[in-house]
């Protein structure tokens, strides 16, 4: 559920929930963006478990959200649950990398239209926020760098744009961009981050808030090193 984006406060939920079915009532956990600890009991040793990467797969987290209620109501025995999650946690349940592209592509020039751009510039922001979606799929895969990569294909949308708009196609450049990067803006992360806080997770909401601050640093910066040159 943790890479998969949910918020830490359900992680901790969900588990200390699993954890009672099955017959553990007092047990102790820890989540952060990038870790779990959990002990199983006052007597029991805790283990921890690192996050490296973390993505956004909300099927999943419905799906662990499911299996944790069954087992809870008493629908599903303790093996079969364990099954079902080791089979949703080596299930590919995120779409392809074309059909997201192509969904960005599309978000793109819709943002565009909705940000009061023209008409003219749908087609231009489509094509910008296309490959700069691409673009940061590609980098992450190649530098594991997340911000780099996130700088970089900014970087590529703002120069794309500005050559579309002095090649005559689409008027309002402002808009275009703005449109374009929208795929790349961490929505759900600032969501997390605003819910971890609410529910008293002071740290996880903080470092959530702090990789959402940087992200959109990464953007803004990839855009203003464009108009720097042009």
């Amino acid at each position: 559920m943790l890479q998969s984006g949910a918020e830490t406060y359900r992680v901790e939920d969900t588990m200390s929930r699993i954890a009672a079915s099955v017959g553990l009532p007092v047990s102790h956990s820890y989540v952060t963006p990038t870790g779990i600890i959990f002990q199983s009991g006052d007597a029991g040793s805790a283990r921890m478990i690192r996050i490296a990467e973390r993505t956004t797969d909300l099927e999943k987290v419905a799906a662990v959200n499911a299996i944790s209620r069954q087992l809870g109501e008493g629908k599903l025995s303790a093996a079969k649950a364990s099954a079902l999650l080791q089979e949703i946690d080596t299930a590919r349940h995120a779409y392809s990398v074309p059909l997201q592209i192509a969904a960005a592509s599309i978000a793109s020039g819709c943002f565009a239209i909705m940000f009061k751009g023209s008409w003219a510039d749908f087609a231009p922001a489509l094509i910008s926020g296309g490959i700069g979606f691409a673009a940061v799929i590609l980098l992450q895969h190649l530098v594991r760098i997340k911000f780099f990569a996130e700088f970089s294909a900014s970087f590529l949308v703002g120069l794309l744009s500005y050559l579309l708009v002095q090649a005559g196609i689409g008027q309002e450049l402002d808009k275009i961009i703005i449109g374009s990067v929208m795929p790349l803006v961490p929505g759900l992360l600032i969501t997390n981050a605003v819910r971890d806080l609410m529910a008293g997770h002071l740290v996880s909401g903080l470092s959530r808030g702090a990789e959402a601050f940087l992200t959109a640093f990464a953007i803004g910066a990839g855009i203003a090193v464009v108009f720097t040159f042009f």
